[in-house]
């Protein structure tokens, strides 16, 4: 079986029927140990106190922002090169989810460095990038709304969305490119030196394979009622040409 078998619709529709349960039931148990471990079973740092278990939010929101955007161009450059209807819906119903998952990752990056820098905000390039990001996200779903013919929009969204990733590889490796800024290296690193201590590190997984989780399922969601919404479209259209 050929994976491009699943840009038909009907077997979309039926593969992400049996999938969709177990990604939700899923997410659910990993989100509720994650958080649960992570905020209740941790202990503070000894530098930042109990704002450092804002990670399991803060890291886990931040990461799914950036490859959500990836993943939408995958599925952007899908369409562009096969057509594939399937790939330009997939990646219209994960924007509204990246543009959340962005949103609380400013949030909370607000509000733990609040204590850690003195202010709320600061014009550090990741943090700036992430800033643009978002902007990003809020455009494509603009260009979604604007446009009443699906395959032109989808055109025209996917170019933005080539451009767009731009802004996402710098807002995942703005600190590698830039030495000044206040914001902290990355939490997880294969170098144990600069990675967070396991105490905190098992329970952020858990919470990232939970966010993870949540977004297949989200989108899976989205996906088939993006589907449902062009055949009841289809359908009144033809019943008006009759």
């Amino acid at each position: 079986m050929s994976l491009w078998e699943y840009a038909n619709p009907v077997k979309f529709m039926a593969l992400s029927g049996r999938v969709l349960p177990w990604t939700a039931a899923l997410s659910a148990i990993c989100l509720v140990v994650g958080l649960i471990w992570g905020f209740f079973f941790t202990p503070d740092d000894f530098r930042q106190g109990s704002t450092v278990k804002i990670i399991y939010l803060h890291v886990p929101s931040a990461l799914m922002a950036i490859n959500v955007w990836f993943m939408m161009l995958v599925t952007s450059l899908i369409w562009i090169i096969r057509r594939h209807h399937i790939s330009a819906l997939a990646a219209k119903a994960a924007a509204p989810i990246g543009v959340v998952m962005t949103l609380i990752a400013l949030i909370t990056g607000a509000i733990w460095g609040q204590p850690m820098w003195g202010t709320w905000w600061v014009w550090d390039p990741r943090l700036t990038s992430f800033l643009i990001l978002f902007l990003f996200y809020l455009g494509y779903i603009a260009l979604w709304a604007a446009i009443e013919d699906n395959d032109t929009a989808a055109d025209l969204t996917s170019i933005l969305c080539l451009v767009g990733s731009v802004f996402a590889i710098l807002s995942r490796y703005a600190v590698n490119f830039w030495n000044q800024g206040l914001h902290q290296g990355a939490s997880l690193s294969l170098d144990k030196e600069k990675n967070v201590a396991d105490v905190f590190y098992q329970p952020l997984l858990v919470c990232i394979v939970g966010f993870v989780l949540l977004f297949v399922a989200l989108m899976l969601l989205r996906t088939r009622t993006e589907i449902r919404a062009r055949r009841t479209k289809a359908l009144l259209a033809r019943e008006r040409m009759a």
